[in-house]
Parts: C-alpha cells; sequence; structure tokens
C-alpha cells in the first residue's frame, strides 16, 4: 500500500516536471528569444523612418534565409530616425551596397529585415553602416495613398465631363 502512494506521487512529480519544462520551451519560443546558431557575428546599424511593429529578435532573413537577429532598437534623437541594430552571422559577408528592407511574413505575419546584397565589392564590416533602407508599409499608409488617388481620380473625370459638356 505505502509502496503504491509512493509510484503515484513519483508520476505526478514527473508530469509536473515534464508541464514546466514544457512551459518554458512555449515560453521561448513564442518570444523568440532562443539562442541562435552564430558562434560568432558582425554588427551592424541600419536607420528607417518608419519602423512598424520591428521588435528586439526578429529575424534578418537574405534570399528567404536567416542570416541573422535584430538585436536593439532605438529611437535616435539627433537624426529623429529609428537606429536598428542587427547581428549577422560572419560567415555570410554582405557587400557595402547592401539595402534593408522591413517585410511582413504574409499579411498579418511577424515583421523581419529583409537584406538584399548589392554588387559592391568591398564588404560591410562589424559595426558598419547600411545606408540603403526601405522602412516598413503600413496598412493604413497605403489605405490613405488608395483613397486619396481614387479621390483624385473622381476629381479629374468630373472634371473632364463638364471640360466636355462646355465644348
Amino acid at each position: 500500500m505505502h509502496t503504491k502512494k509512493y509510484k503515484i506521487e513519483v508520476w505526478v512529480g514527473l508530469f509536473v516536471i515534464i508541464g514546466v519544462i514544457s512551459f518554458i520551451f512555449l515560453a521561448l519560443y513564442a518570444s523568440n528569444s532562443r539562442s541562435t546558431s552564430f558562434s560568432s557575428v558582425y554588427t551592424i546599424t541600419t536607420h528607417f523612418e518608419d519602423i512598424g511593429g520591428l521588435k528586439a529578435n526578429a529575424p534578418v532573413k537574405s534570399a528567404g534565409v536567416k542570416v541573422g537577429r535584430v538585436k536593439k532598437v532605438q529611437f535616435n534623437d539627433k537624426t529623429l530616425l529609428a537606429d536598428v541594430i542587427i547581428e549577422i552571422d560572419k560567415r555570410i559577408p554582405f557587400p557595402i551596397d547592401t539595402t534593408a528592407s522591413i517585410l511582413t511574413s504574409g499579411i498579418l505575419g511577424e515583421q523581419f529585415i529583409g537584406l538584399t546584397p548589392g554588387a559592391e565589392e568591398t564588404m560591410l564590416e562589424n559595426k558598419g553602416v547600411i545606408i540603403n533602407t526601405q522602412s516598413a508599409l503600413s496598412i493604413e499608409h497605403l489605405v490613405s495613398k488608395l483613397l486619396y488617388f481614387l479621390v483624385e481620380k473622381d476629381d479629374v473625370t468630373k472634371s473632364n465631363s463638364i471640360f466636355a459638356n462646355q465644348y
């Protein structure tokens, strides 16, 4: 009788330990703070007018493959731009004229930085700066541009019909 109760307690304890480990794994996975397999990285700074919802630890991809991660996002009070510091795997060199864009996985997916290599032979070095950047596109800006275009097109159509009726 005493050993049966002991076995149940061991199984319950084991179940609780597995549950805690699973919760920790899910929390790390959801926060995207898993450690990368990169043993050595170099740091690059980029400047964006609008970073949208880009956060630290967001992936940095080139040709759809993860090559690094966002280390830090901060506001620069001198340039009034967002400074994004990224870490890139040291085994993957990028030309100095590389373009950095803030992209989104799908319509509502997570945001990441996409790197498009340039044609220069000189490579970015540690603590380098990517000058060519493209800020995040927001749905609000696209909708406002579409509405502005539709209103402007409607005004042009009305003025053309007025002009045609006069002559």
